[in-house]
């Protein structure tokens, strides 16, 4: 596949046997779909060391080539993140199977009942950078939820993607369904993209998970509905009512926890009240773990040697041991700038004030909010999903991460007995 012309026919090929599995997988029985994940998960355990082999292959490459920490990071299977891509299967087997789950039944005055139908989107094509776990969270997702799914990995991660991808279809043979309910993109060329966002008649959905570019691109040029976050500029607000110990912590973790995640906190304001104690506190901390600090000049004033922010710091994803940080005049100042300057992505605030925290769960415009705790728990894993497609900041058709409910859709259904309109 040498050219753009043999990569869309290449990308159509696949598009129409998604489109064709996408109808197995919609009328699998729960049964089946957890015997096809059941199998995956033995194949992926019997190919252990081929995955990480491979996984390592890729992290060479990449080293050589020059990625920068963060992308390491996400590329790197470590034996902690394939015992979590384990135990991921195992939870989205053990969840709820949302297909055909009729909510909302009444019966309307005409006699007839009406309620509405969980059903699949159909056809998910998934386009992501690094991170080759994504291979088989986004497979089992789709396949739980009753979807075909074409998965479009970044060639840093080409090899890790093939390993993973083959014990994906060794468990779909062994189940019984079609091999084609998940295929990877076997070429790298970048025109495999430009196909897969502009075929309509094949591919219901696009999920993107990448850099700002990726998915600026992805959201320009699409001819299908995509579900995507553009950036994640999470802010930790310390209110002046906080529990100082629960703020360290909160605001330590939510910035060094990891650093290249979208759930890292980029932005942290402070209360002027409490900001000389909070931030004399936190700066030697974040100063042993290296994290650049840069700050306004009432954080300057308390702490000398922060870098002057400047206004691009405001809205910037570092995905790096940077963090900006301002001192606010209370609630109302800090919701506006977050609403402001933030990603609608994750941001917490630290008090013991119910009435305040009550205020910003509902005034905070982003897709996840939280009380007194880290912005590391954006995740559908910590959320009980098993696994996350991707977090969404799109307030239609999903928000924050997206499960197996996001990956359905509902449709109207009407029960009667020979009802006829009068």
């Amino acid at each position: 596949m040498n050219t753009p012309l043999d990569v869309s026919a290449y990308m159509q090929t696949l598009g129409r046997a998604a489109r064709a599995a996408s109808r197995a997988t919609a009328r699998a029985a729960t049964r089946e779909k957890n015997a096809a994940l059941a199998a995956i998960h033995d194949a992926l355990q019997d190919a252990r060391a081929d995955v990480l082999a491979a996984n390592a292959r890729d992290v060479e490459a990449g080293r050589a080539h020059g990625l920068d920490a963060a992308m390491l990071d996400r590329l790197t299977i470590s034996e902690k993140t394939f015992a979590g891509m384990l135990e991921g299967l195992r939870q989205v087997m053990d969840l709820p199977d949302p297909v055909g789950a009729i909510t909302d039944l009444v019966y309307r005055p005409s006699g007839v009942q009406v309620g509405k139908m969980r059903v699949p989107l159909g056809v998910i094509g998934i386009i992501y950078e690094s991170r080759p776990n994504v291979t088989l969270e986004a497979a089992a997702l789709c396949l739980k939820s009753g979807n075909a799914t074409i998965l479009r990995g970044g060639s840093e991660a080409i090899h890790s993607n093939q390993a993973i991808a083959a014990c994906i279809q060794a468990g779909l043979k062994k189940a019984g369904l079609p091999p084609e309910a998940v295929q990877v993109v076997a070429t790298t060329d970048r025109a495999a993209v430009s196909a897969l966002i502009t075929m309509p008649d094949f591919v219901d959905v696009i999920v993107p998970r990448g850099g700002k570019g990726l998915i600026e691109r992805i959201s320009g040029e699409a001819r299908v509905p995509v579900i995507f976050h553009l950036h994640g500029n999470c802010h930790v607000f310390i209110e002046r009512e906080a529990d100082l110990d629960k703020a360290m912590r909160i605001a330590f973790n939510a910035k060094t926890h990891r650093y290249g995640v979208c759930n890292s906190m980029e932005s942290l304001l402070v209360d002027a009240p409490v900001a000389k104690a909070a931030l004399e506190a936190l700066a030697p901390l974040y100063r042993e773990k290296g994290v650049e600090l840069r700050g306004c000049e009432r954080v300057r004033a308390i702490l000398p040697d922060a870098v002057p922010a400047t206004e691009a710091d405001w809205h910037e994803e570092y995905l790096a041991p940077i963090l900006a940080i301002k001192v606010v005049d209370g609630l109302d100042e800090a919701i506006e700038r977050i609403n402001t300057y933030g990603s609608h992505h994750t941001d917490a605030i630290v008090t013991e004030n119910v009435t305040k925290a009550r205020r910003f769960l509902a005034e905070v415009d982003s897709s996840s909010v939280m009380v007194n705790a880290s912005t590391r728990f954006a995740d559908g894993f910590e959320y009980g999903l098993g696994a996350e497609i991707g977090i969404s900041t799109n307030k239609i058709h999903a928000r924050g991460p997206v499960g197996l409910e996001g990956l359905t859709s509902q449709k109207w259904v009407v029960l009667g007995d020979g009802h006829i309109r009068q």
